[in-house]
């Protein structure tokens, strides 16, 4: 086993998320690179020594270069605003050291294409968790290996209801592009749906703002949109994205009509995968709930119990696994930074249609 410093930009939410994953993946899945918290970097110093001090940290910094810089930190992960993903990556790009960056990789389109370009020949992944519970992944398998045929339609859904309540005060969640929906729950689906079926040729969206103004200031930002979308492989499509969706707590769902059957997921039941096989008996044929269990993809190593179910911290932790997978091999590791570009192409194009009203070939953005 070879120790690896890890620097942690951010100690918020995410910040502590990686923290704790770092924390556990050795141990999880018996890697050969094993994390070594070496310093986390705050927007004070204050704030760096409480996280450093909660997490496990080595050292803690107010400034994000001094951790860059740090010849001890030898793996980066951004989990600080979007703003700032593009002037971290590129130097930490310069400097040789791997890169693991929070959804949305970059705040615009051109942030995000100069990271991909910076990322060029070094070891670079984007974080997009969601996608890697062993249901969502048992379904890329289903589908790859043709068990549901020809995928002719996919419904994707990212809906929540934490701003739902309009007397909810105006926060950074609800000023700027960045931090509306589009830019915040939408990319996940997004990377769903390109995960499963594929790259998206067409689309026609709408994104509109449910409330304008909130106690303590306006909204500069989106509150949920949708699209319809056609696949470069034929496939119909359709998502809606939400921050206003009443009821609704992680609602990351989709369903996949094939040739063959159909599969459906809801993150609300991460552990459990629905699948429809046409050529099942007709007394018998429906949907069948699949539970998650060690026969799927990277369950085994959190539980030997199917059934008993993994979370959202594990969905991290897998994270971290693959990019410790990535440094080790120095080959790329999916999703990687051109796969978040593919995201925020689509949700660029998504804007300019529902600007335009008009259908938009999403290749030209």
């Amino acid at each position: 086993m070879t120790e690896i410093g890890i620097g942690i930009i951010g100690g918020g939410y995410m910040g502590k998320a990686h923290a704790v994953a770092m924390s556990a993946v050795g141990a999880t899945f018996n890697t050969t690179l094993r994390p070594r918290l070496e310093m986390i970097c705050a927007s004070t110093a204050a704030s760096a020594e409480r996280y450093r001090a909660a997490y496990g940290f080595a050292r803690g910094t107010d400034d994000w270069r001094v951790l860059v810089q740090d010849p001890k930190v030898e793996a980066i992960v951004i989990a600080s605003p979007q703003g700032t993903h593009c002037q971290i990556a590129q130097a930490a790009f310069a400097l040789g050291k791997p890169v693991f960056c929070e959804k949305p990789l970059g705040a615009s389109l051109e942030d995000s294409r100069a990271m991909v370009l910076a990322a060029e020949g070094k070891v670079n992944m984007v974080g997009f968790n969601y996608i890697r519970t062993p249901a969502s992944q048992f379904a890329r398998q289903l589908i790859a290996d043709g068990v549901i045929g020809d995928i002719t339609w996919f419904r994707g859904e990212h809906t929540e209801d934490f701003l739902a309540d309009p007397e909810s005060p105006a926060t950074w969640r609800t000023d700027g592009a960045a931090n509306g929906t589009m830019g915040d729950l939408a990319p996940h689906m997004i990377n769903g749906a390109l995960a499963l079926i594929g790259p998206i040729a067409a689309l026609v969206a709408e994104v509109e703002t449910v409330h304008a103004a909130r106690p303590g200031g306006a909204v500069t930002n989106d509150d949920h949109g949708q699209m319809m979308c056609r696949f470069a492989n034929g496939a119909m499509g359709q998502m809606y994205f939400s921050r206003v969706a009443h009821g609704r707590k992680m609602g990351y769902a989709y369903e996949v009509t094939g040739t063959k059957g159909a599969i459906r997921f809801d993150q609300e039941d991460q552990n459990a995968l629905w699948l429809y096989r046409a050529d099942e008996p007709e007394a018998t044929r429906g949907f069948s709930k699949i539970l998650t269990g060690p026969a799927h993809p990277d369950y085994a190593a959190f539980c030997q119990g199917p059934g008993h179910g993994t979370g959202y911290q594990d969905q991290i932790i897998i994270e971290a696994h693959d990019f410790l997978r990535a440094i080790e091999t120095r080959t790329p590791v999916w999703p990687t930074f051109k796969d978040g570009l593919d995201v925020n192409q689509v949700i660029a194009a998504a804007m300019a249609s529902s600007h335009a009203k008009a259908w938009v070939d999403v290749t030209s953005f």
